[in-house]
This record gives C-alpha cells, sequence and structure tokens, in this order.
C-alpha cells in the first residue's frame, strides 16, 4: 500500500509501515503557548539566500514540491549550533480554509503551511544522508493566510496548472528568493522532532514562525487543484475524489519535549 492521506492509506495507518511514525519525538504538534518556554539562549535565526534555482517544481502526488539545483543558502543560529542549506520546499493545505497547517497554535488552524526543509552541511555531505540522522534537518514551518497575492510564490503557484497530475514537473525559468517566505517578525517557536510524511524520521529542529505569510485565494486554490494520480491511471474513488486535499498530518502527542519560543522584540 502507498501512503497517503485518505482514509485507506492516511496518517493513522503509517506506522504500521513505518514504525517511526509511532515514535516519541514526531511532528506536527499543537503548540500550546502558554506552555512553551521564553529561552534567553535563543537569537533570531539567520536566513540567507542568494540566487536560489529551482530545477524544477513537481506533483509527487502528495503536494506540490519546489527542488532548489543552484544558488547559495544557509540558516543558522537560534536553536542551530551548525549551518544548514535548503534542499526544497512544499506546501501541505485543507479542502477549505478551515483546514490545512500541519502544527496548529493552541487549537488554531490555517489554510496551508509552507515548509522550508534545510539539512545540515556541517556534519553531513549530502540531503539524503542528513535526512534519516539526528540533527541532520532544520525545517522553517511558515503559516500562511489568505489575504494579497503573494508575488514571490506566484512564480511556483502560476505553474501548478501544467502539472495537475501525480509524476508531472515544470522547469522554474525563474529565480525565486526564499526570503521573501520569511516572515518580517522574526518571532518563532522551536521544538525537536520529525519529518511529517514517511518515512517520519525523526531528525528535524523544527523553526515554526508565529506570524503567517499572506496568499491570495486563488494561490491556495491552484493548490487544491493538483491531482493525486498519474494522467494514465484513472481517479480514484476516494473520499477527495482525487484531488491533493487536506493533505496534513494531524497534531502528534508533545510527550516529553519542551517547546521554546524567541520573541523578537
Amino acid at each position: 500500500m502507498v501512503w497517503g492521506y485518505t482514509k485507506e492509506n492516511g496518517p493513522s495507518t503509517w506506522a504500521s509501515l513505518f514504525p517511526i511514525a509511532g515514535g516519541s519525538r514526531q511532528s506536527p504538534i499543537d503548540i500550546r503557548g502558554n506552555e512553551c518556554k521564553p529561552c534567553s539562549g535563543l537569537a533570531k535565526i539567520s536566513a540567507s539566500y542568494s540566487g536560489i534555482q529551482i530545477a524544477d517544481v513537481s506533483n509527487n502526488g502528495h503536494s506540490w514540491k519546489a527542488q532548489v539545483k543552484g544558488g547559495s543558502s544557509r540558516l543558522k543560529g537560534g536553536p542551530l549550533a551548525d549551518e544548514f542549506i535548503l534542499e526544497q520546499f512544499h506546501c501541505h493545505w485543507g479542502k477549505t480554509n478551515d483546514t490545512g497547517s500541519e502544527h496548529t497554535i493552541d487549537g488554531k488552524t490555517y489554510p496551508a503551511e509552507l515548509h522550508l526543509v534545510h539539512w545540515n552541511k556541517t556534519k553531513f555531505n549530502s540531503f539524503s544522508e542528513a535526512a534519516a540522522a539526528d540533527g541532520g534537518l532544520a525545517v522553517l514551518g511558515v503559516f500562511l493566510k489568505v489575504g494579497k497575492e503573494h508575488e514571490e510564490l506566484n512564480k511556483i503557484t502560476k505553474l501548478l496548472p501544467f502539472i495537475q497530475h501525480k509524476g508531472q514537473a515544470i522547469t522554474v525559468t525563474e529565480p525565486v528568493n526564499p526570503a521573501s517566505f520569511i516572515p518580517k517578525n522574526g518571532s518563532y517557536w522551536t521544538y525537536s522532532g520529525s519529518l511529517t510524511t514517511p518515512p517520519c524520521y525523526e531528525s528535524v529542529s523544527w523553526i515554526v514562525y508565529k506570524d503567517p505569510m499572506e496568499v491570495s485565494q486563488s494561490q491556495i486554490n491552484n493548490f487544491r487543484g493538483l491531482r493525486s494520480y498519474h494522467p494514465c491511471e484513472s481517479c480514484p474513488k476516494d473520499e477527495f475524489g482525487g484531488n491533493i486535499v487536506e493533505n496534513y498530518r494531524p497534531p502528534c502527542p508533545l510527550m516529553d519535549r519542551q517547546v521554546k519560543v524567541f520573541n523578537e522584540e
């Protein structure tokens, strides 16, 4: 069985195929504001991106993914002792604007959540080596809310109608500046967690920004136009009608982890 988000293959079934998905450091979580610990040792994250070239944007049947192929990136500071570089970014979203984000804040959800996935360049030689290793990855989580169109993200969203089906990809000719996805206010929550999709490796330092990023309703609608099946396959008879929607994992138990908070004055 291929993992997914339907009743048959959704998050509640993942641990039977990927045992670590039942582990004690799984993501996402519900972040409870009043239980988070302010930490004097934390500082603003330093994220710099220069000339980022995207190889392509692809539909992998679960989301769209923008794969980085060139340029330079550097993520450091905050809870990170090492230097990380950007590998890819992707999104999770709901069927309506009432659901979509993976992390929730005191139970509140946003319509979507953007993940910028970085790997530890200090300790590892490749993304694949870092992905399964403790401290190997750092992911910036940014909530999306509906408002005005996001010009930089439009370089991606305008291409989504061309990759409607699973397995399709399209070249991105314009350079993309991921710094424009990061909120100007640097306040964030951070904790130790996992990938939110199988194999759910517990290798991620999560940095979830407090302030959301504005995107237009039509940009989110472009997410929802993607299909979860190949063009040569018939549309699956699942509860989503073959659309990629509700592609988020519900919050996992916090267990004995501590969520720390950095508030930018």
